[in-house]
């Protein structure tokens, strides 16, 4: 115990020191990760390119591993598919409508109330796109349904996103809105900043890295614009492959049809397979890049659009088809980084909780000549040749340059007025969402440091391994622990799950937490539940404990005197080091 007590206090040294030495306001990965995993509702957010969609998927995985009911949501199709989850109008049943009333709640089919009742974890990705006033729709909807007042029906939520990216969309004649900061959930002081600076994607091109970042200040200088405008003379290679970012859909199929019809060759092509009811299959497809007929030749510049189990690729590789498969006729794609490999189908699911609606099989390829910039939103692409003379709304330029690794891939065929604008609101949420991720490693450092060290020493992999093959609970705390909060849901009006899923308390009677920080480790006990509850769930696990306790000594035989001799001098042992070990420390 003393052991650990050190281990925590030297992550605590190390991460205060860390903090002076990096600012106060960013947090790493693995510090984003901790705050998620408390329980807290969190805003991951940061530049284009620092792995928040990384993080995201490590969160859901481990939170699926140790048995957590995920909702995973994005606010487009598209977004959802790259987390393999649906759209959060969808899943919340907002669908189309710009308000919420009872009306709306009610016509809820009881299968889609039933899932949101039982999910633990709400995750929205994409988030700039969507309208304060749908959250706020959101938010209702889950209050109504769960049947509980506090935001979003007492859910762990986490927002996913960058306000510098493209906005939500007002279409004439519609309700307008603005970036969810300005909903009224918001300002009720629900989510935790978590603010990633450290970039991954440009990492190796420190001059571009400053340009972007110009662009998300709105202010570049005079040599970073002329290196911008540089790329536009740039000679292309006409042997490399460059994905073309246009900001128009029927530009894209323009040039990506025109070119499939200029090479010579034996045409090629794979046929969708799809699984589930037609409404489901039909708004996958919607939603998927992966084309219903994938046509190829020889010689096709080609674009993954997934990640490979086996990383040999990732979503966004781009390369050239050089051959077709002997007897399966898979096609065969040498990649730009060199590394030639054979193309084989995957599959896209339409989740929705833990149910799959709809499943698509086609191979994980889309012609690349063109894509729109915005259904590169997300993606990483090796090299592209962008054009944005007809860009039409704030943050479709950063959108569309954030793409690239460096500035050396980028041919850059027009700019115009709007290309390099950013939303002034999104400037001064920038500066306020910093200042709240610094108060959130503040507010949480006791909780990094003792997820650092559980991490480290390996922890956390043997808690969800258990989770994961399901080791026994005791039934004994399992029952005391599901009284206690029929009680409490009782005295409360509020329905038993808005305390505590059986999930967790699945999890607390295996743990059989004696702490608070180790009450902290178990998943659905964020910070706000271990100060309400916590209390109240260790007398009830030390009680379950003094219990097993005098039934076992009850079932022991008599002790030998040598038994009684040896057991005298280990509680010398360990009076002496009660007695010691306050004055040692």
């Amino acid at each position: 115990m003393l052991y650990i007590t050190l281990l925590v206090q030297i992550q605590e040294l190390l991460l205060q020191y860390t903090l002076q030495e990096r600012g106060n306001n960013v947090v790493t990965q693995d510090e984003a990760l901790a705050i998620m995993e408390s329980g807290a509702s969190v805003l991951l957010t940061g530049a284009a390119g620092t792995g928040k969609t990384y993080v995201l998927n490590k969160f859901i995985r481990r939170a699926k591993k140790r048995g957590v009911s995920v909702a995973v949501t994005a606010t487009t199709g598209l977004a959802a598919t790259h987390l393999n989850g649906t759209t959060i109008h969808a899943w919340s049943g907002i669908g189309v409508h710009d308000k919420v009333d009872k009306h709306l709640v009610n016509k809820l089919p009881k299968a889609r109330q039933e899932l949101i009742r039982k999910a633990d974890v709400l995750v929205l990705d994409e988030i700039s796109m969507l309208h304060d006033y749908r959250l706020d729709m959101v938010d209702t909807i889950l209050r109504m349904v769960r049947g509980h007042e506090e935001p979003f029906g007492g859910m762990q939520v986490i927002l996913c996103g960058d306000f510098f990216q493209l906005p939500p969309v007002n279409r004439p004649g519609e309700r307008q809105g603005s970036f969810v900061i300005t909903s009224e959930v918001w300002q009720k002081n629900v989510f935790t900043v978590c603010y990633l600076e450290k970039q991954y994607r440009q990492s190796k091109d420190q001059a571009y890295t400053d340009i972007l970042n110009g662009i998300r200040k709105g202010v570049l200088t005079r040599n970073q614009l002329d290196a911008l405008r540089a790329r536009a003379n740039a000679v292309d290679d006409p042997f490399a492959s460059k994905t073309r970012l246009l900001t128009v859909n029927v530009d894209v199929d323009t040039v990506n049809h025109e070119q499939l019809d200029e090479l010579e060759g034996e045409l090629h092509e794979y046929d969708m397979e799809t699984y589930g009811a037609k409404q489901y299959v039909e708004q996958l497809m919607r939603s998927c890049l992966a084309p219903e007929v994938l046509r190829l030749k020889e010689g096709a510049q080609v674009m993954c659009i997934k990640n490979a189990q086996d990383r040999k690729y990732a979503n966004g590789s781009l390369g050239t088809v050089v051959d077709f498969e002997p007897g399966t006729d898979h096609p065969v794609v040498e990649l730009v980084n060199g590394r030639t490999i054979t193309i084989r189908p995957d599959n896209w699911e339409l989740m929705d909780g833990d149910k799959r609606r709809a499943q698509l099989t086609q191979l994980p390829l889309r012609l690349a000549w063109a894509i729109t910039v915005h259904k590169s939103q997300g993606m990483t692409l090796d090299a592209a040749r962008i054009d944005l003379s007809r860009a039409f709304v704030e943050g479709m330029g950063y959108v569309a340059l954030s793409r690239v690794r460096s500035l050396k891939h980028l041919i850059l065929d027009g700019l115009n007025g709007m290309a390099l604008r950013v939303s002034p609101l999104a400037k001064q949420i920038d500066a306020n969402l910093r200042a709240k991720s610094g108060g959130a490693l503040h507010d949480f450092k006791d909780q990094i440091a003792v997820w650092l060290t559980d991490e480290e020493s390996g922890k956390h992999e043997q808690q969800m391994e258990e989770a994961s093959k399901g080791l026994p609970a005791d039934p004994a705390l399992f029952a005391a622990l599901r009284a206690w909060r029929r009680d409490i849901a009782t005295e409360k009006s509020v329905p038993p799950y808005v305390v505590a899923h059986d999930k967790t308390l699945e999890a607390i009677a295996v743990a059989k937490p004696a702490t608070e920080q180790e009450l902290l480790r178990v998943a659905g006990m964020g910070t706000k539940k271990v100060e309400t509850y916590g209390g109240d769930i260790m007398r009830i696990v030390a009680a379950a404990l003094t219990t097993e306790a005098a039934v076992n000594d009850a079932g022991k035989p008599a002790e030998s005197p040598d038994d009684t001799v040896a057991d005298d001098n280990t509680l010398a042992g360990e009076a002496q080091d009660e007695i010691t070990e306050p004055a040692a420390a």
